[in-house]
């Protein structure tokens, strides 16, 4: 019969042994882990992309009610303050989207200059060589329209949005959105701003919207022709759209 304390070490040491290789395979936070990886970093740019692929189409609708009248477009931001009373207290709910989409925007930020470093990494001589190929040339569009389009989401947020450049003391009235988009616009280089911005998302889109079919796994032989075209005429729909505002009011169509 063996002694009891050996015995006891004998039966723990397997578990011990057990429990270290379980650790070694599935680390103790998966999330910060799967992070760490490219398939993650792509997976977390899919899933904040189709967020605000899904958020820009919605507020391209918003914005062409501007085309309708002044009194849809108070109804459409008392809508957009009020939903979710009395749940939530006024604008509650405005601002709750407002912070969900801050957050999709840093951690697309975040995971695409990360993925273009572990790129880099990677390959570096590859990444040289193919410098002017087109392939390159279309992710150097990527960040800069990314780049310049960061900037416009400031300006458009302090502009617009909260009325704090742009307009004289006074010229920014809270709910009137049609006067404010109107007021903004008929300035001429608000507008070629404003154009600019939106044909850097318009290629921002086209490209990442193409990026996510990929991630997805629905391109292939058959398919990508299609998903390609798709790519292009959502994001041409979107920057018609969007365009069509600043356009009508500094041509004189909307007062």
């Amino acid at each position: 019969m063996g002694h009891p304390s050996l015995d006891g070490a004998v039966a723990a040491q397997p578990r011990s042994v057990t429990a270290r290789k379980l650790r070694a395979v599935w680390p103790s936070n998966p999330l910060l882990a799967l992070w760490d990886t490219m398939v993650g970093k792509k997976v977390v740019m899919a899933v904040t992309g189709i967020v605000l692929v899904l958020f820009v189409v919605a507020h391209m609708l918003g914005n062409l009610k501007i085309l309708i009248g002044p009194e849809t477009n108070v109804a459409y931001a008392v809508f957009l303050r009020t939903t979710g009373e009395p749940l939530v207290p006024y604008a509650g709910m405005l601002w709750i989207v407002r912070l969900v989409l801050l957050g999709c925007v840093a951690l697309h930020i975040t995971s695409a200059v990360q993925l273009s470093r572990m790129n880099w990494a990677a390959r570096p001589e590859a990444c040289e060589s193919r410098h002017y190929l087109a392939t390159t040339y279309a992710a150097r569009t990527m960040r800069w329209s990314g780049v310049i389009l960061a900037g416009f989401l400031i300006y458009h947020l302090l502009y617009l949005t909260a009325g704090a450049v742009g307009f004289q003391p006074g010229g920014f009235r809270h709910l009137s959105l049609h006067g404010n988009v109107v007021a903004a616009f008929s300035v001429w280089y608000v507008t070629v701003f404003y154009v600019v911005a939106m044909a850097c998302l318009c290629l921002h889109l086209a490209r990442g919207i193409w990026s996510l079919f990929q991630t997805l796994g629905w391109t292939d032989a058959h398919r990508t022709p299609a998903l390609q075209k798709l790519s292009g005429a959502i994001a041409l729909l979107v920057f018609v759209g969007f365009v069509s505002v600043p356009v009508s009011v500094l041509a004189g169509w909307i007062h």
